[in-house]
């Protein structure tokens, strides 16, 4: 299944959503500034494509699957974010841009910034699927 930037943005709002506690499709909304029509079509299609699901008592959760794309999204999202403010970029410009590259990065590309950020030090480990065993 290929999934799509806005797929990959639900799945990073869903984690970080499920933080503070059960996650309602209303939540997710809120956080990207959709519609919630836009929302329940964009989760029937994640859970059909086995992404998500929806427990009654802990509302909307991340399957392994989805669990593991909206980890590496976000850890990269964290770090490109926190590497850009550290260039110098306001806070928001980073965050922005952040969001748009995270999606588009491949994972080699990315570990070869975050070894080059970290250093060359020989017990650099890099980041696999988008984060670190660190």
């Amino acid at each position: 299944m290929e999934i799509h930037k806005s797929q990959e943005d639900y799945l990073e709002a869903i984690l970080v959503l499920s933080k503070k506690g059960p996650v309602r499709a209303v939540d997710v909304a809120e956080a990207l500034g959709f519609s919630r029509p836009s929302v329940s079509v964009a989760m029937k299609n994640l859970r059909e494509g086995g992404l998500v699901a929806a427990m009654p008592d802990e509302g909307i959760v991340l399957t392994e699957d989805g669990r593991a794309i909206a980890e590496t999204m976000y850890a990269r999202h964290v770090f490109i974010r926190e590497w850009l403010v550290g260039l110098g970029v306001d806070e928001k410009t980073a965050a922005i841009d952040a969001c748009n590259m995270e999606h588009v990065i491949s994972g080699s590309s990315f570990d070869a910034i975050v070894r080059s950020v970290r250093g060359a030090a020989a017990d650099a480990k890099p980041i696999v699927n988008g984060h670190s065993d660190r």
